[in-house]
């Protein structure tokens, strides 16, 4: 396996905000969390992430950037409510 030289995590958080890099962590925490077919466990992934995005301040979160995926801080705080109301939809339908 080779490692990942800084220079390219460097290089992609300076292109990105705040947001984005907390969208682009929850896509490959999800994808880690997928196979191991737990849907506690993506609950908690999912409540997690969308606490984060609707609780962090807008000022930090939000600074237009070349690579931003959503256009304004309203965005990022609806996707983290959207995630905070499916969570217990996952915990809901998770077997016992």
């Amino acid at each position: 396996m080779f490692p990942i030289p800084l220079q390219v995590i460097d290089g992609f958080l300076l292109k990105v905000n705040l947001g984005d890099a907390l969208l682009v962590g929850f896509v490959l925490g999800l994808l880690g969390v997928l196979p191991l077919k737990s849907r506690k466990l993506a609950m908690l992934h999912v409540l997690s992430f969308g606490l984060l995005l609707l609780l962090m301040p807008g000022s930090i979160m939000y600074d237009p950037k070349e690579l931003s995926l959503l256009g304004s801080i309203l965005q990022y705080k609806l996707v983290g409510l959207v995630l905070i109301v499916t969570a217990p939809v996952l915990f809901a339908t998770a077997e016992k």
